[in-house]
Parts: C-alpha cells; structure tokens; sequence
C-alpha cells in the first residue's frame, strides 16, 4: 500500500534502520565529552580554591599546582581522544548492516575504557607520585582537599595506577572486540 497516510513514517523507520539514530547522537556524545574534558581542570582548580587550598601550607599549594598541571595534561590527552573518536563512530557500521547498534555500543565501551585508562595512568600515577614523595602519610589530606578521593599514596600505589590504566584500557578493548566480532559475523553472514 502506498497510501500516504500508512508510510509517512518511512523516512524516520530509515533513520532507525540503517543505523544514523544511533551514530549521529554517539558522535554528539563524545564531543560533548571532549569538551568537558577541557573544561575539568577549570573545575577542579574551582573545587580546590573552593575547599580552601591556597589557606594551606606552601607544600599543600606547590603539589596542588603541580598535579593541576598533570590534571589539565590529562585533560588535553582526553579530549583529543575522545574527538578523534568522534569521526571514527560514523563509520562503525554501513546503511546496508542489519546490526546497526552493536558496533556503535561497543565503540562507546571502547573508548570509554581508553579514556578512564589513559586519565587513571596519567592522573593516578602523576598525582600518586607527587603527595608521596612530598606529603607522605599528609597526601590522604590533599586528596580531600582537591576533591579527588581516589588519589593515594605510597610506593604501591605509583606502581599500581599505571597497571590499573593499562588493565582497564585493554579489558575495555577486549569487551569492545567481542560485541563487534559478534555483529560482524552476523552480519556478513546474512550477506
């Protein structure tokens, strides 16, 4: 039947169909994410100042401003990551695949984990070193202070972030290799 009343919805079925819902709003979603990663170290400084940290000692201060440098690198490393992933999710899947959301789901879990591996590694360990080696058992203080609980200290830990980051980013790669294996191969096979 091509009566208009009953297919006025084609064009939007389309839409779902070859899969432009789906990869359109994730390349939204990681711009914006691209951008609050440029502006986190405006916020963090912001928490800091808000929680009174330039009231404290100088040693307080000086790490501060050396881990907000690590921060805002962190930052700069995660934003470029997760813009140039923007581009790459427009082209996990093609109009004629029948999986549409599979690759674009598993490209989001993709880049997540490269991005909280790389800011863990980065951060974790800047950080972890920095209140060790200059706060010592003072460092439980600063993480507080910065709004970063997670930042611990001791020897451990700067052995530690580094592998956690790794471990995170090559789980997360492993999980995203999987979904789209699966959509892949069924995929092609009904071609």
């Amino acid at each position: 039947m091509d009566n208009k009343f009953l297919t006025f919805i084609k064009p939007y079925l389309l839409f779902i169909d070859n899969g432009n819902l789906y990869r359109k709003p994730f390349s939204w979603l990681y711009a914006i994410m691209a951008i609050v990663n440029l502006i986190l170290p405006l916020f963090v400084f912001y928490m800091a100042a808000d929680n009174r940290i330039f009231s404290s000692s100088a040693k307080f201060i000086i790490v501060f401003l050396l881990v907000w440098i690590i921060i805002a690198f962190a930052s700069w490393v995660s934003f470029q990551l997760w813009w140039d992933r923007k581009s790459k999710i427009t082209d996990t899947s093609t109009e004629s695949d029948e999986f549409v959301a599979t690759p674009v789901f598993s490209h989001l879990i993709q880049t997540i984990g490269e991005w909280l591996g790389t800011w863990i590694g980065i951060v974790g360990f800047g950080a972890t070193l920095l209140t060790t080696i200059i706060l010592g058992d003072s460092g439980y203080y600063f993480s507080n202070l910065i709004g970063f609980s997670f930042i611990k200290t001791g020897w451990l830990f700067v052995v530690l972030m580094p592998i956690y980051g790794f471990l995170i980013i090559v789980v997360s790669r492993f999980l995203a290799e999987q979904f789209r294996a699966l959509a892949s191969i069924a995929n092609n096979t009904r071609k």
